[in-house]
């Protein structure tokens, strides 16, 4: 197999230069320090602090992989995305590319504010190195994939962000790169258009080109991506199948706990009128939980705090569920089983028991939420303040459960019918 990129020993430095000395109070000052930083005399005045965006990373990708880069912020994804762009130059280091490289970094890079939308498609494809021929080849389908035919002929500068993003997206996938990078710029984005720039992702893989991309929604690394790269500090932590890199990330930086003191956890938004005081989760049996087997029950208990205020007002609680890899996977609300808490004393427990729960092994968290009657106002939300993991079929099944496949597991009744009953009438033609 053909490697398109090789990256070796690639390093970015930053200098940061921080002034030691006050702000400048008079003309004269101004004056004075603008003059000796024009000179460079400023060493006994300023302090420079060395930043490491990325330390001596190597990589190999190859033709057609389609490489998911994730980390925390700051961890150096979007500086090698630049570098690989050519926008930023390396510290030190060599890469080595081969083929025509496209980049959607960010809104409307590489476009002209004062040209039509219709003249940007020509000079992004001739910056591409697109000879006029195959762009006009193209036009037709990015036009139709970015969904802006009425503006095609008004200046991009009129554009909003998201018809930016459409444009661009589709001048990128359509002229055929051989490597093509993408930054999370997707996320400003409707979510319709973002699975359609994924499912267009997945295609340009299939047809052999490099796909390199960043993002925080790590669903979408995960259903684009064969391999992922996990950054850390500006250095590679780890390389490998996209589904262990994932998994080792979260890991790393879980918060799953079965238990949780909210008296004094900060930073949760709300008036405040009612507050969760504690959370637990119980297994099937009512005790303390630790792991959980695929359709066991499951109990969420809460300690509630009402402020005086908020003394016979009706009261609305949810409990949301969410995968590992930020997937929303349900809002349970007391309002969908006509169950109403009592405001009539400050402190009250709920438990909200989940019965036959069925989900894939894998790690799930719980987030509490508190509100008016019509939830136009937010009391209290604890986000992630509870996790758990489901580690195997327990005893309906024995076989091994893929997330690819799915994440809930259904029950169903199979019967095998003697003879071959008439197909109804109205049932479609089979495909040959």
């Amino acid at each position: 197999m053909t490697t398109m990129i090789e990256i070796r020993q690639l390093s970015k430095q930053y200098v940061l230069r921080r002034e030691a000395s006050a702000s400048p109070t008079t003309l004269r000052e101004v004056v004075g320090r603008a003059w000796n930083r024009r000179q460079r005399q400023e060493n006994r005045s300023t302090r420079q602090d060395e930043f490491w965006a990325l330390r001596d990373v190597s990589l190999d990708v190859q033709q057609g992989e389609r490489l998911g880069i994730i980390g925390r912020n700051g961890a150096g994804k979007s500086t090698l995305l630049k570098i690989l762009s050519r926008i930023v130059e390396p510290t030190s280091g060599q890469i080595g590319m081969r083929g025509r490289v496209a980049s959607l970094l960010e809104v409307g890079t590489g476009f002209h504010p004062e040209l039509t939308g219709r003249e940007n498609i020509y000079l992004n494809g001739a910056i591409l190195g697109m000879g006029r021929r195959e762009i006009r080849s193209r036009f037709d389908e990015i036009v139709a994939f970015s969904e802006v035919q009425r503006f095609l002929d008004t200046p991009v500068k009129r554009y909003s962000s998201g018809m930016y993003v459409r444009l661009a997206f589709a001048v990128a996938a359509h002229l055929e790169p051989e490597i093509l990078i993408v930054d999370e710029v997707l996320a400003v984005g409707d979510l319709e258009f973002q699975k359609k720039c994924l499912g267009k992702l997945q295609d340009v893989g299939q047809q052999g080109r490099t796909v390199i991309f960043v993002s925080h929604n790590l669903a979408a690394i995960h259903q684009l991506c064969t391999t992922g790269v996990l950054l850390e500090g500006g250095q590679v932590k780890q390389k490998g199948a996209v589904a262990e890199v994932v998994s080792s990330y979260l890991n790393q930086h879980s918060s799953a706990h079965t238990t949780a003191d909210l008296r004094d956890r900060t930073g949760r938004p709300g008036s405040g009128g009612v507050q969760f005081a504690w959370a637990r989760l119980l297994g099937h049996r009512g005790q303390p939980m630790q792991t959980h087997s695929l359709g066991e029950d499951l109990t969420v208990e809460f300690g509630l705090e009402f402020s005086r205020h908020s003394f016979g007002n009706p009261v609305q609680l949810s409990v949301l569920l969410r995968a590992a890899d930020g997937t929303p996977l349900a809002n349970i609300t007391d309002r969908d089983e006509r169950f109403e808490v009592s405001s009539q004393q400050t402190r009250q427990t709920v438990r909200v028991r989940l019965s036959d729960f069925r989900l894939y092994p894998d790690t799930y968290f719980l987030s509490l939420w508190a509100g008016s009657d019509y939830a136009d106002q937010t009391y209290d939300f604890a986000e992630d303040c509870l996790g758990f993991e489901v580690v195997d079929g327990g005893q309906l099944t024995t076989r091994r459960l893929n997330l690819k496949a799915g994440r809930v597991f259904l029950s169903a009744a199979w019967t095998q019918l003697d003879g071959t009953p008439d197909e109804p009438d109205d049932a479609p033609p089979a495909r040959g």
